[in-house]
């Protein structure tokens, strides 16, 4: 009985040394992927202007594509508003001085 008693003593022993084997590389691994993740994270930020920098200048040449494009609708529109002023205005001095010249007759 003793040897059998011995033999699960060991067993037991085997056992947990096998468990706190098991812990060690369980905390081995959760550090490397800890530091790899850190480092990814450390990569991106560093990396994060660079990947933002296509876009940025994007969406500035867009901007000022449509600023370009508001401007020019804006100017064809005083332009028009300009001819339809004028046309207007000699229309109402036509007008005034047919009423003058009718009036005076």
């Amino acid at each position: 009985m003793d040897d059998a008693l011995k033999r699960l003593l060991e067993a037991e022993a085997k056992a947990e040394a096998i468990i706190e084997n098991a812990a060690q590389e369980r905390d081995r691994v959760i550090n490397e992927a800890l530091a790899t993740a850190r480092e990814a994270e450390a990569h991106f930020e560093a990396t994060r202007d660079n990947l933002r920098t296509p876009f940025l200048k994007e969406a500035e040449a867009r901007a000022v594509q449509a600023v370009g494009e508001l401007t020019r609708k804006y100017e064809e529109r005083q332009r028009a508003l300009r001819d339809l002023a004028t046309r207007h205005e000699e229309e109402a001095v036509g007008a005034a001085m047919g009423l003058l010249l009718d009036s005076k007759l």
